[in-house]
């Protein structure tokens, strides 16, 4: 099983040694994430990426997420840096699907699209994106699969039906801080699974707990 790790940082070193680290680990990818917090400019950016890219062994991934780290790669910037050979995709979360094209337009066909964002797969794989990394396949890996190969073979009829049965647990599972709502889930499928979180994240409410537990149903799960 190919395992991608995540090795961003907001320092620049700092991920250098995580992708290094996971290199010695025996990962096969890395994960990093756009620099959070201190909001580089497009500039810093690039050469972030680069600067990781040039003393990586390991094929990279970029991960956008500007609703968590306050900074956006733009289409621009992903295009520049994905001429690099090791920069081989991106996990997208910016919410914002006309960006699967613009980025299809720049970085070009070969160049991997991922999803970052569950709810959204089946209008990112439409237009042009190749799979997700998701949230919701660690409560239910075969219902994902299944939507996921239903999109790559076009059969949209039975990935609209898939979208629709996983759509409650998408958004129940963002119904707290995540991952708390997952981690109930995972004890609601596989009991005797340890809810524990570390602070600053707390177990999820009641309420989180009850639209898990409906989506659950809902997706035929339990």
């Amino acid at each position: 099983m190919p395992v991608i790790a995540g090795c961003g940082s907001n320092s620049t070193a700092t991920c250098l040694d995580h992708v290094k680290a996971a290199k010695d680990a025996g990962a096969d990818g890395a994960l990093v994430v756009v620099p959070y917090y201190n909001r580089p400019s497009q500039a810093g950016l690039v050469a972030h990426f680069l600067a990781v890219a040039d003393a990586s062994e390991l094929p990279i991934i970029v991960y956008n997420v500007p609703g968590r780290t306050v900074a956006d790669i733009s289409v621009e910037s992903l295009a520049e840096i994905a001429r690099h050979p090791r920069i081989v995709g991106v996990k997208d979360a910016t919410g914002n699907l006309a960006r699967v094209t613009a980025q299809r337009l720049t970085c070009g066909e070969d160049f991997c699209q991922l999803s970052g964002n569950d709810d959204m797969a089946l209008g990112f794989n439409a237009m042009g994106g190749v799979g997700c990394i998701s949230v919701s396949a660690n409560v239910a890996p075969k219902l994902c699969a299944d939507f996921q190969s239903a999109t790559r073979e076009g059969r949209w009829d039975d990935a609209l039906k898939l979208q629709d049965r996983l759509y409650p647990l998408h958004a129940a599972l963002f119904s707290d801080a995540s991952p708390g709502p997952t981690k109930y889930a995972l004890t609601r499928v596989r009991p005797g699974y340890p809810e524990e979180m570390r602070l600053p994240l707390t177990p999820a409410s009641d309420g989180s707990k009850r639209a898990v537990d409906k989506a659950l149903e809902h997706a035929g799960l339990i």
